[in-house]
């Protein structure tokens, strides 16, 4: 293959993995979205909607493949290669967390018993994987360090979601019938989980920016 046909490969997997990206993003904003308005026939179509995200990571991994056996890239090529193969493989966790969130939704009893917009800080967890794709696209490790900054504030916001929740469940358990009691811990477990799983998300937009700071600079500051 020539250079400049190379070349044209390695934008094109770039262009791929933004493009992957994308389609990520737009299934956590559906997710999101089912979260915060219970409605079942939306929830429905994001926990059935993943197989798109799963055939264009497959696709993906084997340009990844193609371009490891055939080009056998060194130097920097090398390492945007690598650092996409393993975005992609973050994208496609980042898009079945997405799916939980529409199972979340369905499974939940009474989500009035839970005052805690985590919506709010699932968007901000979204925020942060969509400013970690901008940087991979541009090359920007400035960018890189910025988005695993922030990522100690989704942290905080999810600790503190969850001690509400806790709190919460707490101050209304007392008085509650049994069975309402029961329905109550099945409601709140569900929203620790998904708590636990908006601040995964932003651990990947995270790692999304660690693999992006090695391909741009060698750099193994953020790869944990």
């Amino acid at each position: 293959m020539p250079r400049e046909e190379f070349q044209r490969s390695l934008e094109d997997l770039r262009d791929g993995v933004r493009e992957m990206g994308d389609l990520v993003l737009a299934r956590v904003d559906d997710g999101l979205d089912a979260l915060e308005t219970a409605d079942d026939k939306f929830a429905r179509s994001v926990v059935h909607g993943d197989d798109e995200v799963n055939d264009r990571y497959l696709a993906l991994e084997g340009d990844c493949i193609d371009l490891f056996a055939l080009q056998q890239p060194v130097a920097g090529d090398l390492r945007l290669v690598a650092a996409s193969f393993k975005i992609l493989t973050d994208l496609e966790r980042v898009g079945d967390l997405a799916t939980n969130f529409g199972r979340y939704a369905l499974a939940t009893e009474d989500a009035r018993h839970v005052d805690v917009d985590v919506v709010d800080v699932g968007r901000d967890a979204r925020e942060l994987v969509a400013d970690a794709l901008d940087a991979y696209a541009a090359g920007d490790a400035a960018a890189c360090r910025e988005v695993a900054a922030r990522d100690d504030d989704v942290d905080a916001l999810c600790q503190a979601a969850s001690e509400r929740v806790v709190r919460d469940l707490i101050e209304r358990e007392a008085g509650e019938d049994p069975w309402r009691t029961e329905a109550l811990m099945d409601d709140v477990s569900r929203l620790l989980l998904t708590i636990r799983d908006v601040e995964r998300v932003a651990d990947h937009g995270v790692n999304v920016a660690a693999r992006t700071l090695y391909a741009v600079e060698s750099d193994p500051e953020l790869v944990y």
